[in-house]
């Protein structure tokens, strides 16, 4: 049984409720059962200095917690004046994550910056982030399309991520806090809407898994980022 009573191949309550702050091109809040995260995104005309002139776009992202999106305040990473390797790491990933469901010349010479801040943390707010940070991304674009400075679709594919394990010896689909303090094995998965891999990251920490097990948790979350990619899509019908 798990501590949330859900079946293992059951995901958290997911919602979207986009266009969540007034500025940005393209805004939403992602729930995943008690992690939630502000995504936005900001066009900007201009490209790293490493591919400028090349006629190619680029995404980019942010990450970053709030001091009390956990059971105890963090301090703020500015305050130290400098960002920890965690979220070095989570913001490279989601903006790697992003960039691959993105037709690049098609996007043009220009940048698009998500932003994710996590406001409660409570497992999965990589995977969160990532698949909230599309919605916010589709959002953007589509405001580029609208006003006609993007004539083809850049982003050829919803991109969303989640979290599978093993707890309690048993294949698992999206852990929340409890379930990943203790799962055995612990990975996220994200994937394009169409079932293409991006990038998995698998690691043992209590116990070691098998290529079966590997095989259940691969299942799971083809599942899991099916269902995400359904919900992505309704949200920025």
């Amino acid at each position: 049984m798990r501590p949330s009573g859900r079946a293992l191949n059951e995901m958290r309550a997911v919602s979207f409720e986009t266009g969540f702050t007034k500025h940005a091109e393209g805004s939403c809040l992602i729930k995943m059962g008690d992690s939630h995260v502000l995504c936005t995104a900001t066009i900007e005309d201009r490209v790293p200095p490493f591919i400028k002139g090349s006629g190619l776009g680029w995404v980019t992202a942010e990450y970053g917690m709030l001091p009390r999106a956990t059971n105890t305040r963090m301090r703020r990473e500015a305050a130290s004046g400098k960002q920890g390797g965690r979220t070095v790491e989570i913001q490279r990933l989601i903006g790697r994550a992003l960039r691959a469901g993105v037709d690049r010349v098609a996007l043009g010479e220009r940048q698009i910056t998500v932003d994710c801040d996590v406001l409660q943390a409570d497992g999965g707010t990589r995977c969160a982030s990532i698949t909230g940070g599309w919605v916010a991304l589709r959002l953007a674009v589509n405001k580029l399309m609208k006003a006609g400075d993007v004539k083809i679709d850049p982003l050829v594919d919803p991109v969303s991520a989640i979290s599978c394990g093993i707890y309690a010896g048993q294949s698992i689909l999206d852990l929340d806090y409890p379930e990943d303090s203790e799962a055995g094995v612990d990975g996220n998965f994200i994937m394009t809407g169409s079932g293409k891999l991006i990038e998995v990251q698998m690691s043992a920490e209590g116990s070691v898994f098998s290529r079966d097990q590997m095989n259940e948790l691969m299942d799971l979350a083809t599942k899991g980022t099916s269902e995400l990619a359904d919900l992505q899509k309704a949200a920025c019908a």
